[in-house]
């Protein structure tokens, strides 16, 4: 997990599968940028390749404990076997995906940026 701050904002690049072997130290680490000061926080997903249920639970509870601190969660460039899943799991309405890091950022700009469905 790489973290860079970018003018308040918290992009978090993820690298691997997002499962349960990984939540524990990612939930941890996540809530910690947050807890920093990360306003919104962007989740990069490109280059995890797979994702299960402790995967979903750690992006669910990262975007609950954003909303108690008055921070949103985005995610940007799931990868198609993730996209399915946030599409099947219902996710897709609870978060903002873009298919990409700029393109999130462009959002936050209210800059015109195609924003995806998964």
């Amino acid at each position: 997990m790489l973290a860079a701050p970018a003018g308040g904002r918290g992009i978090v690049r993820l690298r691997g599968a997002l499962d349960v072997a990984a939540a524990q130290q990612l939930r941890e680490r996540l809530i910690d940028v947050l807890h920093r000061g990360a306003s919104p926080l962007i989740i990069d997903l490109s280059h995890v390749p797979s994702c299960d249920a402790a995967g979903l639970a750690v992006l669910i509870g990262t975007q609950r404990r954003a909303g108690l601190l008055g921070s949103v969660v985005l995610l940007a460039a799931p990868c198609p076997p993730v996209a399915k899943l946030l599409r099947s799991s219902g996710l897709h309405r609870r978060f903002a995906i873009y298919p990409d890091v700029p393109g999130a950022l462009a959002a936050l700009r209210h800059e015109p940026a195609t924003r995806v469905t998964a």
